[in-house]
């Protein structure tokens, strides 16, 4: 746990704020009604503060398990290349332009509400890509591991496509925007890993045709 503490002291921060706020609220009524993302209100400038604290909290145990399971493999060693404000910079602005589009899509219905990290975990992913888009990752239902720019362009895809057709009650315009602000504002903060990208991929394909 200290060698986390100290190379990802931000990380580590977040990641215990989001699990022991999820777990409050799991139990007290109070907190996830306070906590969690109301569009019809924050359309009308009422708890804005919600597009932030909503990504703090989650609808069950299953929910939390899996953001967090893919915070901790990408997080901490996402804030060791980004470095520490960088990363909370990324994490924080992300939560919030994950949750923009939700709140002008959903401003007139009262009955809809959000919560969750998936918007910004989804940034902390695709930031993550942009430095290793080579590596392995799996996605249901395939059975082996694809490249991970493989799998970013898969999962825009799908988010696109559930956002329009799907009916399962998952913000998946969050996973989506939320991934494309941490694409963004990983170019922002470091330009050059574009071109590192880009090398990465032709090497990539280079090596497959020889």
């Amino acid at each position: 746990m200290m060698e986390y503490l100290v190379a990802a002291p931000v990380a580590s921060v977040i990641f215990s704020i989001t699990i022991l706020t999820s777990i409050m609220a799991f139990s007290n009524d109070n907190i996830h009604a306070n906590m969690i993302l109301h569009p019809y209100s924050v359309y009308r400038g009422k708890r804005v503060y919600t597009v932030i604290t909503s990504g703090l909290i989650h609808n069950d145990w299953m929910h939390l398990f899996f953001n967090m399971m893919s915070y901790y493999f990408f997080s901490f060693q996402l804030e060791v290349l980004l470095g520490h404000w960088q990363f909370g910079l990324l994490y924080t602005v992300s939560l919030i332009l994950s949750d923009l589009p939700t709140v002008y899509k959903h401003k007139n219905d009262q009955w809809y509400h959000s919560l969750g990290a998936s918007g910004a975990v989804s940034a902390v992913i695709f930031s993550y890509i942009l430095f290793s888009p080579l590596m392995k990752m799996m996605i249901m239902p395939i059975p082996i591991g694809i490249p991970a720019v493989l799998f970013g362009v898969l999962y825009l895809v799908y988010c696109n496509y559930a956002s329009k057709y799907s009916r399962d009650n998952i913000n998946h315009d969050a996973h989506m925007f939320g991934a494309l602000s941490g694409l963004l504002i990983t170019i922002a903060l470091n330009p050059h890993i574009v071109n590192s990208f880009l090398q990465q991929i032709t090497g990539g394909v280079q090596s497959l045709t020889r």
